[in-house]
């Protein structure tokens, strides 16, 4: 592991607002996971009123995931040189301009390119604020805050769900874009005045402009095969050629990170055991979540016949079960540690999935995935503690925006496997093609539980404790 000098004269004492910051860090990244989910349900109305085929309202969507999860490394990186403030905040201003526009678009080249501009806004601000949390907090009340962050993050993607049916039958589709916009300013100008300018770690080190552009077009071309994936399979050669493409894309990063002489990422970071065992519990926990709502809302629908607002409601016990586990999870993954809360979540996600795969109706699916959700949120504090346990302060932007990037691409591939083995129910509204899907969700939950029990180090608040001392 790479050791740094630790100058106890550099060490802040706690902030007291820390609480009330966590609070607007919060709320600002439960918008950007919100507007994942909230714009599912408004969709076909979109299409309705701008005229909008099925293939740009698939870019709608995938616009806003292609620019998240493409450009997140290059968002960490840019708060550990810069400093976590500026980047939030700017960040949120184009987050919430985009935003707005959005909202007005009146064609499709507007609203896609107002959800690209949504997408570059989130990936300055979703991990300049997690290294933010990182940094404001210690021990036990970091994993809290964690636990407290990731709640509100998996809970986003279920109220969305809700939001997006009730802004849609409400007052129109534009205001799953709109309502951003004051939430967006009013959390803009509180974090302006109150988050405390955090050192930024520059020096005379340059941004990686060259390994950004190469992990963004990487990240980009992984996500859109994985897309591809979900509408044309797995074996078609423009699926095929585009993973092939992002593959390749990341071996030439690996390449160019060896030869610069400030690397967007240090090669040893990405090989610690705790940041690898994190950022694969967070992309499995990421799909296992999306085939949570892929597969949910729509056999709500399709299937069982619920509109989309009542499918909303029925999702809120799903939302409130992960935020359960996630904050239970934050209290005691100190105690218990990140190892068996790890494989506890897996299994209870697992046995929360197979369910539908075996009894499949509106009240045993909507019981038995809330349970499982709760696994979910447990997986979400372990990941992020787990990764971020034993990064150096400098390089907190740039861990988060590892573990924001493979959350993206679990996203993708999460959607992508789903659509593909419920492809039957999705065309005939049979119920076949979604136990089957459920049953490969619990498959690999299963999976996931054996190789996290063996990547995991144990009790990463004592291995915290030790690396402290030893950097001290």
């Amino acid at each position: 592991m790479t050791e740094t000098t630790h100058d106890p004269a550099t060490e802040q004492p706690a902030d007291p607002r820390r609480w009330r910051l966590l609070g607007l860090l919060g709320l600002a990244q439960f918008m950007l996971i919100l507007d994942v989910t909230v714009v599912a349900i408004a969709l076909p109305h979109m299409g309705a009123d701008l005229g909008l085929g099925r293939d740009a309202l698939t870019w709608v969507v995938s616009a806003y995931t292609l620019a998240f999860g493409g450009l997140m490394l290059l968002g960490g990186r840019s708060a550990d040189l810069f400093g976590p403030k500026p980047v939030v905040l700017t960040g949120l201003t184009v987050f919430t301009v985009a935003s707005l526009a959005t909202g007005l678009a009146t064609s499709a080249e507007l609203a896609i390119g107002g959800r690209v501009a949504q997408g570059v806004g989130a990936a300055m601000l979703s991990p300049a604020a997690l290294s933010t949390v990182v940094r404001l907090f210690d021990g036990d009340e970091r994993n809290r805050a964690l636990g407290i962050w990731s709640a509100l993050g998996a809970g986003g993607a279920a109220i969305g769900v809700l939001l997006g049916g009730a802004l849609t039958a409400g007052p129109g589709w534009e205001w799953v874009f709109l309502i951003n916009v004051p939430v967006g300013v009013v959390v803009a100008v509180l974090l302006a005045r109150l988050l405390p300018p955090l050192p930024a770690w520059g020096g005379d080190v340059r941004l990686d402009l060259v390994g950004a552009l190469i992990v963004t077009v990487a990240t980009g071309l992984l996500i859109l095969g994985f897309i591809e994936a979900g509408d044309g399979g797995w074996t078609s050669p423009r699926t095929a050629g585009l993973v092939l493409a992002g593959i390749v894309g990341y071996l030439l990063l690996a390449g160019w990170l060896r030869r610069t002489q400030h690397p967007l990422i240090d090669p040893a970071l990405v090989s610690r055991r705790p940041v690898l065992s994190g950022t694969f519990v967070l992309f499995v926990a990421t799909a296992l979540m999306v085939a949570v709502f892929f597969l949910g809302t729509f056999y709500l629908q399709s299937s069982a016949g619920h509109g989309p607002l009542t499918t909303g409601l029925l999702f809120l016990p799903v939302a409130a079960a992960t935020m359960v586990g996630a904050q239970l999870a934050g209290r005691f993954i100190g105690r218990i540690g990140a190892r068996t809360l790890g494989v506890v979540g897996l299994l209870i996600a697992g046995a929360g999935l197979v369910v539908p795969a075996i009894s499949m109706s509106t009240l045993t699916t909507v019981v038995a995935v809330s349970i499982g959700s709760a696994g979910l949120g447990v997986l979400f504090v372990v990941a992020s503690a787990t990764a971020l346990s034993q990064v150096e302060p400098h390089l907190t932007g740039v861990a988060s925006g590892i573990l924001s990037t493979f959350h993206e691409l679990g996203a993708s591939l999460g959607a992508a496997v789903m659509s593909g083995v419920a492809a039957a129910s999705l065309v005939e509204g049979t119920t076949t093609g979604f136990e089957r899907a459920y049953l490969v969700a619990a498959v690999i939950a299963a999976l996931a539980a054996v190789l996290a029990g063996a990547l995991i180090p144990g009790r990463p608040s004592a291995t915290l404790e030790t690396h402290q001392e030893t950097a001290s």
